[in-house]
């Protein structure tokens, strides 16, 4: 993959909505546009929005899962990306400036997509996107976060490269623990409360309960970006 970093085609002052070719729930999809200035297609994603009465803003991707009539009909907001090293999730990450992306139409599916946005979170750690599904928001875990969750909530964390890291407020602490794929992971902890985390590297993916979108939104607003 090349080290450049793409010109953004996409601007946004505040939050994109962005929808990928997977099974999209429409109440999801709602809750992410009354909270974005603008929605995005990752290709085949465009198929989806048009089946649900929504024209996307642009269509970013590699345009392989896009169908003739969509492509006919969103001509003119059509941004191909003919490379193949990236995923089309992975480009239009790389191609929205906007503070936040919530994404959608990335978990519902095939699991290998839902893995390969996962680990895109973490290769493209210096954009902050929530992904939201039916049972779940999931993010790339910040430096520092704190939660306004409630006791009971499942919190659950998933290293995609050697993590460690500190933690108030989860029924299990994590403090002094050494988290890596294949080795020590973090699933279905749960919240005693408010919780405070801490990780020392950007590859600790973050699980919580679809409930939980709001208060993630708010700690994710005051919470230090990876540079």
């Amino acid at each position: 993959m090349s080290d450049l970093v793409p010109a953004p085609l996409v601007h946004a002052a505040g939050p994109v909505t962005l929808a990928g070719g997977g099974p999209i729930c429409a109440d999801d999809l709602e809750a992410c546009l009354a909270l974005s200035d603008k929605l995005v297609a990752a290709d085949g994603g465009a198929n989806r929005l048009l089946e649900l009465r929504q024209t996307p803003d642009a269509v970013i991707g590699d345009m392989d899962s896009l169908s003739a009539d969509s492509a006919a009909m969103l001509q003119d907001v059509l941004y191909p990306v003919a490379e193949q090293d990236s995923t089309d999730f992975e480009k239009c990450l790389t191609r929205i400036a906007a503070p936040l992306v919530l994404a959608v139409g990335f978990t519902e599916g095939r699991v290998d997509h839902a893995l390969a946005a996962f680990n895109g979170l973490v290769r493209h750690f210096g954009r902050r996107c929530v992904i939201v599904s039916r049972r779940e928001v999931i993010t790339l875990t910040p430096p520092e976060l704190t939660l306004a969750l409630t006791a009971g909530d499942r919190v659950s964390l998933f290293p995609l490269q050697r993590v460690t890291g500190t933690s108030r407020g989860l029924h299990w602490p994590i403090d002094g623990i050494e988290f890596t794929p294949g080795g020590v992971v973090g699933t279905s902890n749960r919240a005693d409360g408010a919780v405070s985390l801490t990780v020392d590297a950007p590859g600790m993916v973050l699980f919580l309960p679809r409930r939980s979108l709001g208060p993630l939104l708010e700690g994710l607003t005051r919470a230090p970006h990876w540079n």
